[in-house]
């Protein structure tokens, strides 16, 4: 789940490309479930409850990402489609984690790896950044604002867990691709010349 506030600055227009300063401050709620399998792709069965072991992580953040926001088709009128591509940063606010068995009697035995690290370790590194790349569409409405729909992914350059050999991994990073709906209102408008 994302959600925030989004800021757009237009540019320049070159030739019939709309050239924009994109930003957002979004809170966010990232993290994992875990596929916990035997050897055989089975789920493992806690030998207390006799349920299939279940885990998941919820880390949230702020998150900030400066995008180059580039259009198009009609900038007030109509549709144009876009790209955004830019860093991203977090900022680490908290984490819980869930699990419907007790750590101290979890089913090791049975599990395809028995590196369970992840469990119990809190999240390491507190910053947070990598790039974001964005495709979708604008429909503008004059005096009613803008709405967009966009689909993103993100690639994390930073690691929420230590990578070196003594480590449990060599990489802890986020992917993650979600979907955005946002709506864009005009604060000012520059007058244009028609020359």
């Amino acid at each position: 789940m994302t959600g925030g506030l989004s800021f757009r600055y237009v540019c320049e227009k070159y030739f019939k490309t709309i050239a924009s300063v994109y930003a957002e401050i979004n809170y966010a709620s990232i993290g994992w479930k875990e596929d916990i399998l035997t050897r055989e792709d089975k789920p493992v069965i806690n030998a207390i409850t006799g349920m299939a072991e279940q885990y998941s992580r919820t880390i949230n953040y702020i998150q900030i990402p400066v995008m180059a926001h580039l259009a198009w088709g009609k900038e007030d009128r109509g549709i144009n489609f876009f790209l955004n591509l830019g860093p991203q940063f977090g900022v680490y606010l908290d984490e819980s984690t869930s699990m419907n068995f007790d750590l101290a009697q979890r089913n090791i035995a049975d599990r395809a790896t028995s590196i369970v690290a992840q469990d119990t370790m809190a999240v390491e590194n507190k910053f947070d950044y990598g790039i974001a790349l964005g495709l979708g569409a604008e429909y503008s409405i004059p005096r009613a604002g803008h709405f967009l729909l966009e689909a993103r992914y993100y690639y994390g350059l930073g690691n929420i867990y230590g990578d070196t050999k003594r480590d449990y991994f060599g990489s802890s990073n986020f992917g993650n691709i979600l979907v955005k709906l946002t709506y864009l209102f005009d604060i000012t408008k520059t007058k244009k010349n028609n020359h």
